[in-house]
């Protein structure tokens, strides 16, 4: 399956708009933002998880990282409340499930090889910050590379937002809206820009705030084997 598969240009999903896909398992469902694969692939994607609903143990041979948009997400290591970011490192593994059910924002297969860090983070215990030379955004660090920089964004009421970097952007809504090129991204809305554009945005009277990755658009990275 190829959605969104060539990376050299923008893409966008209102994702809210989307009918929800069976997952092969009972209970799973997804709406996919990106793909490049087919049941094991490189993908982006928001998963729901219904009540006492689980998948199979399995191990991310490509790594796995997750943002969990409500209720809260369970596996072995612990329960995940809204608002909690994770990295399943290539190789790592686990039996995920939801007692009470629950959404999460997933991107399987976008790990460097050699990863080996796992990241659990209540971004709900973390104050926002500053960001120096950008007014009207403070952000929460959720994780950093020589290759990518992932955290939360928080936008002010009505700002304008200039967000240039080489290695390209990718955001998704968590909280209010913005609008960018005559077009209005709210709540889960999710936006990819490739390598060497840069994202001008305005704010409305809510602000917004959006979970962000930069730099990571600009190599390729792992892919799954294809299946013979």
């Amino acid at each position: 399956m190829q959605l969104n598969a060539d990376f050299s240009l923008r893409a966008v999903v209102h994702s809210d708009s989307l009918a929800w896909t069976p997952s092969p398992m009972p209970g799973v469902d997804r709406r996919m933002l990106d793909r490049v694969g087919a049941e094991v692939a490189r993908a982006t994607s928001v998963v729901r998880y219904a009540a006492s609903s689980s998948f199979s143990a399995h191990v991310h041979d490509g790594g796995e990282e997750f943002l969990v948009l409500d209720g809260v997400f369970q596996d072995e290591h612990g329960d995940y409340p809204a608002g909690t970011y994770v990295r399943n490192p290539p190789t790592s593994q686990h039996v995920p499930r939801s007692a009470e059910g629950c959404t999460i924002f997933v991107k399987l297969w976008q790990f460097a090889p050699e990863d080996r860090t796992p990241v659990r983070i209540d971004t709900n215990r973390l104050p926002y910050l500053p960001v120096p030379g950008r007014p009207g955004v403070c952000h929460i660090p959720l994780f950093q590379d020589a290759r990518e920089d992932v955290r939360l964004e928080l936008w002010a009421p009505d700002s304008s937002i200039d967000l240039t970097v080489a290695g390209g952007i990718e955001v998704l809504v968590l909280h209010g809206a913005f609008s960018s090129n005559d077009e209005t991204f709210v709540k889960h809305s999710w936006l990819r820009l490739p390598a060497g554009e840069s994202l001008q945005a305005r704010t409305g009277s809510q602000g917004c705030r959006l979970w962000v990755k930069t730099g990571h658009l600009a190599e390729q990275t792992l892919t799954p084997p294809v299946a013979r």
